[in-house]
C-alpha cells in the first residue's frame, strides 16, 4: 500500500527529541508525521520519577512526561502512529520511509530513534527497570542517597558512573566479570583511589533480588573463576555497560561512527544526506539527556523547515 501524499517531514521515532522536533515542525505548519516505534516515548517510559527536567519542581514520572509532550504535539498537527518503520530509502527524492508494505513519501526526514543501554539479560530487569535497577546515574543518583549501590561494567562509563554516585551513596561497589579493565587509566585511577569505592573482579551478576515495591536488596554473584556463587547485600544497581545507538535501519544508508552513531555536522542536526536529519541519544553518546535530547529535536524541525524553505 502506498499513501500517494508527500509529506513535509515523517519523524522516525519518539522521545524527547521527536517529540520536541513534532512540536516545532508543527509550530512551523509542517504537519509532521511521527512513526513512534517499539518504545513509544523512548527511554524515559521505563524511567519512574524525572526530577531534572526544567518546569517540574516537584518531579514528573517518565511516562506521564511523554504523554504530556505527545498532545503538544499534537495540539499543533502532529500525527503520531505508534507504529514502527521496517525500511527507509533515501537514494532519490521523495524519500521512502516503510512500515511493513506500506510506503510513506516525504521531502525530509527526522531521525530520533534514540539509544539502548546494554543489559545483563536477567529476568528480573523488566520488572525492577526503575525500582532499583537503573541505566542513568546523573538521572537516578539522587534517589540513593546513602545507600549501598553496585555499578556494573569495567569501562570508563563503569568508572564515571561510580564516581558521580558517590556523591550520593554511603558505598559504591564496581563490578566486573574481568581482571583487565577496558577504562582508560586516568578513569579507572580515579575509581580506584575513592574511598567510596570498591573493586570486584571476577564476578558477575547471576540474579537480583528485590521488589517494585521494596525495591532491591541484595544480589547473587557468580565467581567466574572458580564458579562459587554468593550473595552480596544491596540496594540499587547501576548497568555502567554503555549503549547502543538504534541504527539498524540505517547502517549502509546514513554515515555513522565507529560506535553506530549518526554523524551530525558541527552545530547542526544535519546528516550527509541533505534533508535527513537526526536528533537525541542516536546521535549523542555524551550528554544522553531528556533535556539536550530535546534541544537537539528542535534544532532538527528548525534546520527541517529551513531546507523545506530552500528548496522552494
Amino acid at each position: 500500500m502506498t499513501d500517494k501524499t508527500i509529506h513535509n517531514t515523517i519523524i522516525i521515532g519518539s522521545g524527547p527529541a521527536g517529540l520536541t522536533a513534532a512540536i516545532y515542525a508543527g509550530r512551523a505548519n509542517l504537519k509532521p508525521i511521527v512513526f513512534e516505534g517499539n518504545q513509544p516515548g523512548g527511554q524515559l517510559t521505563i524511567t519512574t520519577d524525572v526530577e531534572n527536567f526544567p518546569g517540574f519542581p516537584n518531579g514528573v514520572m517518565g511516562p506521564e512526561m511523554m504523554d504530556l509532550f505527545r498532545d503538544q504535539a499534537k495540539k499543533f498537527g502532529a500525527e503520531c502512529f505508534f507504529k514502527h518503520v521496517t525500511k527507509v530509502d533515501f537514494s532519490s527524492k521523495p524519500y521512502k520511509v516503510y512500515v511493513g508494505d506500506e510506503e510513506f513519501l516525504s521531502q525530509t526526514v527526522i531521525i530520533s530513534t534514540g539509544a539502548s543501554a546494554r543489559m545483563l539479560g536477567l529476568k528480573e530487569e523488566e520488572e525492577l527497570m526503575g525500582y532499583g535497577i537503573s541505566t542513568c546515574a546523573t538521572c537516578d543518583g539522587y534517589f540513593y542517597k546513602d545507600k549501598n549501590i553496585v555499578v556494573v561494567g569495567g569501562g570508563d562509563s563503569a568508572m564515571e558512573e561510580a564516581s558521580f554516585l558517590t556523591k550520593f551513596a554511603k558505598k559504591v561497589t564496581i563490578i566486573h566479570r574481568r581482571e583487565v579493565f577496558k577504562a582508560s587509566k586516568i578513569m579507572f585511577d580515579r575509581a580506584k583511589n575513592n574511598p567510596l569505592i570498591d573493586i570486584m573482579v571476577n564476578k558477575s551478576i547471576d540474579s537480583i533480588i528485590g521488589s517494585q515495591k521494596e525495591g532491591v536488596s541484595s544480589i547473587e554473584l557468580k565467581d567466574t573463576v572458580s564458579g562459587e556463587k554468593t550473595t552480596f547485600e544491596c540496594e540499587g544497581v547501576f548497568y555502567g555497560i554503555g549503549h547502543n545507538p538504534n541504527t539498524d535501519l540505517f547502517d549502509g544508508v546514513i554515515d555513522l561512527d565507529n560506535n553506530g552513531y549518526i554523524i551530525t555536522k558541527p552545530d547542526s542536526s544535519l546528516t550527509n544526506i541533505p534533508g535527513v536529519f537526526a536528533c537525541g541519544d542516536v546521535q549523542d553518546d555524551h550528554y544522553r539527556q531528556a533535556i539536550t535530547a530535546a534541544g537537539s529535536g528542535c534544532m532538527a524541525a528548525i534546520d527541517a523547515e529551513k531546507y523545506l524553505e530552500d528548496i522552494e
